[in-house]
Order: C-alpha cells, then structure tokens, then sequence
C-alpha cells in the first residue's frame, strides 16, 4: 500500500524490551533529558572558544578555561560508573574529598594546555556515557545510598548524578562564562 509505513516494533524504537523499559524509570528519563540539555549548552559555548580562551585561568578552579573544561566533560565519563557502582552497593574503597582534590588539582596541572580536539573528544564519549547510564537507571535504583566520600555523608544515586553531573556543569561553565566574558 502506498504511503502505508510498516509497523516499527517498541524494541526498535527504545533499545530495550517492554518488560526492561518498565523496569526503566521515569525520574531516570527526566535526569537524563535535563543532563542533556545542560551539556550540549556546555559543548556548543567551548566548542566556540579559541586558544585564548581555553588558556585562560578561571577565578573559582584556579585553572585554565581547557582544564576546567576537561575536567567537567571528564566527569561525564567517570560519574556514570560511581552511580552504576553505587546503585549495585558498591562504592569506591578509601576515597576522600581530600583524595578528589588532590586528583584534581593533578588533573588540572596535566590538561592545562588540553586542545579543543581532545575537549570535544571528552564531551563526545562522556557525555553518551551519562545520558545512556541515567536512563538505565530505575527509580528504585536512584533512591539507593552509599558511601562515595569516606570523609563526607551518604549519597543517594540521584543526589550524586543531580551535583556531580548537572550542578557539576553548572558551576563550572558558569565560572568558564565569567572568566572567558563572552
């Protein structure tokens, strides 16, 4: 039949089965859609910046605008794992704010001069990583807690997608925003 359009299966459409989109969970989706949005905002403003941009030393980190980058979209690579482990009751052995910030002023110091071929890169894997990771993510799997920071409270997953992912791009592109001018 002309302009008849075959019948696409719910398998097709998704990715996943009826039974695993049910289990999928409605907060999981919303998370997801909002991380999205504020990443592409993040991707779209640097990928506009030039080398003098990305030389730049922000006000907050202490950094150059190419770590700080580097740094965010790195986390959208790292943080999916931290929740997937945290919502299995898993979390990370000996690991203190103390440690994070050791880690990340090394960080900072090897990615200071990053390009913004490797920026993109890092946005481009972590941030599929993220989106993919937090619509696998069932409302009961966000709710679960555990102990990420040995120096510091218990998180639910959606406490640690919420900071280290959303707000996480929040304050950074804000302080890149502040320290660029544009």
């Amino acid at each position: 039949m002309e302009g008849f359009e075959p019948a696409v299966t719910e398998v097709a459409q998704t990715g996943h089965t009826p039974e695993e989109e049910s289990d999928m969970g409605a907060k999981g989706e919303a998370l997801a859609k909002q991380f999205e949005v504020k990443a592409h905002e993040s991707w779209a403003y640097v990928e506009k910046l030039g080398d003098a941009d990305l030389k730049k030393v922000t006000e907050a980190e202490k950094w150059t605008v190419a770590a700080t980058a580097h740094h965010l979209f790195g986390a959208y690579d790292r943080v999916p794992d931290i929740a997937k482990g945290l919502a299995a009751g898993r979390s990370p052995a000996n690991f203190s704010t103390k440690v994070l910030d050791q880690m990340n002023a090394q960080h900072a110091k090897d990615f200071a001069a990053c390009s913004k071929a490797d920026l993109m890169a890092a946005y481009r894997t972590g941030s599929a990583k993220a989106a993919s990771t937090l619509r696998g993510l069932s409302d009961e799997e966000l709710v679960k807690s555990g102990v990420i920071f040995q120096d510091a409270p218990p998180f639910t997953v959606e406490q640690l997608v919420t900071r280290a992912l959303i707000a996480h791009t929040d304050e950074h592109m804000g302080s890149i925003r502040k320290t660029v001018g544009k």
